[in-house]
């Protein structure tokens, strides 16, 4: 069950010819992960053996089958085994940024053992390194990302992508984090049209809401909503999704009480959240919330999911193919992941 003292974190590897595992690997040699958590890794151990062996590091690697059995030591990694034995033979001998089928079936077993702990209340939260969208579809998983994943496993109805961002210092002048929750995440430009309906917006606008208050504790959240258009239609003649879909949405939403402002155009409203005018920006669209995000705070910033039954974190960048196997990887992101997993958990189970 959940340590108040230090939460048991699942951290499922990723895509294991990605990033994923040397990311992981090195968050476990931050002496301050150790000090807020006990991550317990979901994977392959024969992976994170090469990652330790390549990085010549003195990390000892403990193979458990209960999340009890974990080793509080920082100097070794706990890792719970949830890669079928045909899967396992595979991944000897696969090379780093070559991905398949198979390295897809890896990543979603570790995404599905994790869900289970997480529901069943043996660890606190999940914290997921980066996947493989082509991997998983050929392993034959029909969803684009973790958001919609974790919804089918966890049978949740109601989801979104948040993404969170610290802002500097200097530009604050109430919140100290941008955050950003998507109407639409991993969908064509040309489907949005179609996707955004006036009672979607609302579950997104609702969704930051309930986040702004039970994860952040922000007891009158500020909402703004960002329009689909440029200059937010201008009145109609660049659009009329602000008139028809979005400013139905947010006047349904001030009526049940919450402080919601739009549609804004995109651009200012991004300006004015990263300045700290707001607690969070409804955004329309992928594109739309993760330019402003990264380029304020790329490989700082974190991926949550709400709307599910435990808390998930994620990094904010993908498997980086390129540079898996390089040595090269830069686990700040991850560590930050954390940080906030641990930061929700003692406030939801306090």
């Amino acid at each position: 069950m959940w340590n108040p003292i230090k939460p048991i974190i699942a951290v499922t590897m990723g895509d294991p010819a990605g990033i994923g595992p040397e990311i992981i690997v090195k968050a476990q040699t931050h002496p301050e992960v150790h000090r807020w958590c006990r991550p317990l890794v979901i994977g392959d151990p024969g992976i994170f053996l090469a990652v330790i062996r390549r990085s010549r590091l003195s990390m000892k690697l403990q193979e458990v089958t209960e999340v009890k059995e974990a080793s509080p030591s920082p100097k070794v990694m706990a890792i719970l085994n949830s890669v079928p034995d045909n899967v396992a033979l595979h991944l000897r001998q696969i090379r780093p940024g070559i991905t398949s089928a198979e390295t897809g079936k890896a990543a979603l077993s570790a995404i599905q053992v994790a869900v289970r702990l997480a529901t069943t209340g043996a660890v606190s939260a999940i914290t997921t390194a980066p996947i493989s969208k082509e991997a998983l579809r050929a392993a034959g998983c029909p969803h684009p990302g973790h958001t919609e994943l974790l919804a089918e496993l966890t049978e949740s109805k109601e989801v979104g992508m948040l993404m969170v961002a610290p802002l500097p210092k200097t530009r604050r002048r109430g919140s100290s984090h941008l955050r950003i929750l998507l109407v639409t995440t991993h969908l064509p430009i040309s489907d949005l049209p179609i996707a955004l309906t006036p009672s979607r917006l609302l579950t997104a606008i609702r969704l930051a809401h309930q986040s702004a208050r039970r994860d952040f504790g922000l007891r009158h959240p500020r909402l703004a909503v960002a329009g689909l258009n440029p200059h937010a239609g201008e009145g109609g003649l660049l659009g009329s999704e602000e008139q028809k879909i979005i400013l139905p949405a947010i006047e349904q939403a001030r009526s049940m009480g919450l402080r919601v402002w739009g549609p804004f155009p995109a651009d200012t409203l991004m300006v004015k959240a990263a300045q700290g005018d707001y607690d969070m920006v409804v955004a329309m669209y992928h594109d739309q919330a993760l330019i402003p995000i990264k380029l304020l705070a790329f490989g700082r910033a974190i991926n949550m999911t709400v709307g599910l039954p435990f808390i998930r974190t994620s990094v904010d960048h993908g498997t980086a193919f390129d540079i898996a196997g390089k040595g090269l990887a830069d686990p700040g992101s991850l560590i930050e992941a954390l940080k906030l997993a641990v930061q929700l958990s003692k406030k939801r189970y306090a």
